[in-house]
């Protein structure tokens, strides 16, 4: 896991595997959901789709582990990323079947797209 300063680190300057990475490590093993949250938004905004998808596989993994998340930041967050993913679909769609099932949230992709 990485202190705090390590990740405002590679947000800033990180090599593009490192920021792929990052919020899945953040989503897993963070200590504090709302800061792993805030990095997996940050990273849904990212012009890399691939690092996109692991933003919000990222949120899946907060919910996985800490049982926590904010809905009305993140279901936005999800659905934009849902409609305009080409390449990871797939994992955007798992990602809310973990949420809902971690959760209990009732999260649709059919009437979303």
């Amino acid at each position: 896991t990485h202190s705090d300063d390590e990740i405002k680190r590679i947000l800033r300057e990180g090599a593009y595997d490192e920021i792929g990475r990052l919020p899945l490590e953040v989503g897993m093993n963070h200590h504090n959901w709302r800061f792993a949250q805030d990095i997996c938004l940050k990273l849904a905004d990212h012009e890399d789709e691939a690092v996109r998808a692991n933003a919000v596989l990222g949120l899946a993994y907060i919910a996985r582990t800490k049982g926590e998340l904010s809905k009305h930041l993140v279901k936005p967050v999800i659905f934009r990323e849902l409609r305009r993913s080409e390449n990871f679909k797939w994992r955007i769609e798992d990602a809310i079947c973990d949420i809902n099932l971690f959760l209990g949230w009732n999260l649709a992709f059919r009437h979303e797209i």
